[in-house]
């Protein structure tokens, strides 16, 4: 009997300490598991800090856009079609055509609401930031002090117009002129 209690307790303080070492092994796992969420915090906080947006400016886009639509769209508009074919070396009607197409093919410059429910920029105010900066080759900062525009919206203006002029223009009109069209070309020169 005595063998037997022995055994019994040496068993209970084994098990004992096996119940004190995976206790420890628990702390010490919840202690490690809590640094570790600790630190992932912190560094999620300090990226917040420094990848945050900035905050928008406001250009007084739609002041600018009204102000293009009186000088240049609406009937007895401010400029003359003569200063429209000057500043864009185009007549309006062929401005109204080409928009009419980029609009159609690219929704990039259908005005649309963003994503607090500010209505966006004009299709025109969009084509002629492109066409500006085409026609007189200026920077991206020289067309938002005319424009009101960001610098990125307008350089994706740019980027986009090309492309979309390039696809849908380029069987047509962007192509060497043939037999055909030289006469007239020379003509015209």
């Amino acid at each position: 009997m005595s063998n037997l209690r022995r055994v019994l307790e040496r068993q209970g303080r084994e098990e004992e300490k096996i119940r004190r070492r995976r206790a420890e092994e628990d702390h010490e796992a919840n202690e490690e598991e809590e640094e570790m969420v600790v630190a992932v915090c912190m560094l999620n906080e300090s990226r917040q800090h420094h990848h945050r947006r900035a905050t928008n400016v406001d250009r007084y886009r739609h002041s600018r856009g009204k102000n293009l639509l009186e000088d240049y769209f609406i009937p007895n508009s401010l400029y003359h079609v003569s200063h429209f074919r000057e500043r864009y070396r185009m007549q309006p009607h062929l401005f109204q055509k080409i928009m009419h197409d980029i609009c159609n093919y690219d929704t990039f410059f259908v005005q649309k609401y963003d994503a607090v429910r500010v209505l966006g920029l004009f299709p025109k105010q969009k084509l002629t930031t492109a066409l500006r900066m085409l026609v007189y080759g200026a920077s991206a900062e020289q067309v938002d002090e005319i424009a009101r525009m960001g610098k990125s919206t307008i350089l994706e203006c740019l980027v986009r117009f090309s492309n979309v002029i390039e696809k849908l223009y380029t069987r047509k009109y962007l192509r060497k002129p043939t037999a055909r069209d030289l006469p007239r070309l020379v003509q015209k020169a």
